[in-house]
């Protein structure tokens, strides 16, 4: 794929490499998009055959003055099968790794101009603290009361930086090699700490 091909941009002795401009480039985001919203139908409902029971004639056929019936699991009785109920089904839409990774790349592009790259976002957490989240949005002029979506990319979450964030329902937290399409379109605003930009380079970019 001759849109694989990088650039490099250098700011303040941070590298990151970008894709070139192509005209299939919406067409693999798209279909990354597509390959991830995919959901697989758990709803299944029991056809006549698979509902327990009803071996049984349920009364004779003929002398009883009622309609016949070969069975009280028909569909048309309590308690019977379901006719054209939903039912699990797989859905399928491979892509494969490297138009995946393109993807991103692409994504990562569109977003740079919306992207913060920090040496370090807020440190060692203590405690859980949504307030000190709060806080150090602030110091980039990032409001959590506003609609935008802010997405926070750092090398590894830890257990107190997770729990001070998720009470913020605008803000996404994510590890450097658990990015996705839909985190990445969503969001207004990105965060990366420079060691998971490292990470970024080295896992969709090698």
């Amino acid at each position: 794929m001759s849109s694989q091909d990088t650039s490099t941009i250098y700011n303040q002795d941070i590298v990151i490499r970008l894709c070139k401009q192509d005209n299939n480039n919406m067409y693999v985001l798209h279909r990354a998009l597509t390959q991830q919203l995919i959901k697989n139908r758990n709803a299944h409902t029991k056809t006549r055959s698979e509902v327990r029971g009803g071996g049984r004639k349920p009364w004779k056929q003929k002398g009883t003055g009622r309609a016949r019936a070969g069975s009280n699991r028909s569909p048309l009785w309590r308690g019977g099968g379901v006719i054209f109920g939903p039912r699990t089904k797989k859905h399928k839409n491979k892509i494969n790794k490297k138009e995946k990774q393109l993807a991103l790349r692409i994504l990562i592009e569109n977003k740079f101009k919306s992207t913060i790259i920090t040496e370090d976002f807020i440190g060692e957490l203590n405690k859980p603290s949504t307030k000190a989240i709060v806080n150090s949005l602030k110091k980039y002029n990032l409001d959590t009361n506003i609609t935008n979506n802010i997405l926070i990319i750092v090398s590894k979450k830890s257990d107190n930086l997770y729990l001070s964030t998720r009470n913020l329902k605008n803000v996404e937290l994510l590890n450097a090699n658990h990015i996705n399409i839909l985190s990445l379109l969503k969001a207004n605003q990105i965060i990366i700490n420079k060691d998971a930009l490292n990470i970024i380079n080295k896992t969709y970019y090698d």
